[in-house]
């Protein structure tokens, strides 16, 4: 079986010492960093650009995992693979074209990933699951951090956990909102195989700790 991954999302870091909480990250138990790419269009908030990702991926020892919460995503695609993405979400929401974008994100030499809204039913993914190497799926309404967790999550891991094995898929599940110690071993249970934490991460007082309970509790 395996390891489950555990990706602290910067959105919750402290953005005055961002250069330190990378580092915090790289010397712990993470896997990922994942890292949240908003236009205040797609979501009603702006997060980070393209300079910020650029500053960011400079000190980064561990794969980079994108999360675009934006419109029209295609424009940007190669910028963000030069920017050192290793990985690409876009939403499905968002692409009229979902095939020819995951196409284009792994053309650029990343993983592609799909990002599904609260709302927005797993069975979507049907004919195209066997082109998408991760699903992020959101645990919370995307656009801002801290959020309470959505339980109706549980349910939707299991319907793409069995969409993936029906179709002998090797996609990845990530969820991404109001992740915790009370949920995580759960969400793993539920067919969960990377789990971002941002604030229950961010907020406490021992970060390495908390990442490294995280990543126990999930694979225990």
């Amino acid at each position: 079986m395996s390891s489950k991954l555990i990706a602290p999302s910067i959105l919750a870091a402290d953005f005055a010492n961002l250069e330190r909480d990378i580092h915090m990250v790289n010397h712990s138990d993470a896997d990922w960093f994942h890292i949240d790419i908003m236009d205040g269009v797609f979501v009603p908030n702006i997060s980070f650009g393209m300079p910020v990702l650029k500053a960011i991926t400079k000190y980064t020892k561990k794969p980079v995992d994108v999360h675009l919460m934006i419109v029209d995503p295609d424009r940007y695609i190669k910028t963000f693979a030069d920017l050192g993405a290793n990985i690409l979400s876009v939403h499905y929401e968002a692409c009229t074209h979902l095939h020819r974008t995951l196409q284009a994100i792994k053309a650029e030499g990343m993983q592609a990933g799909v990002a599904l809204n609260p709302h927005t039913n797993v069975s979507l993914l049907e004919d195209i699951i066997n082109d998408i190497d991760l699903v992020c799926m959101m645990s919370v309404n995307p656009g801002f951090g801290g959020q309470k967790f959505i339980e109706n999550t549980y349910n939707k891991i299991a319907q793409l956990k069995a969409l993936i094995e029906r179709r002998g898929a090797s996609t990845r599940i990530e969820i991404d909102g109001g992740v915790t110690d009370k949920n995580a071993k759960a969400l793993v249970d539920a067919g969960a195989d990377v789990l971002v934490a941002g604030s229950f991460v961010f907020k406490s007082e021992d970060q390495i700790k908390t990442i490294g309970d995280l990543k126990a509790l999930a694979n225990s």
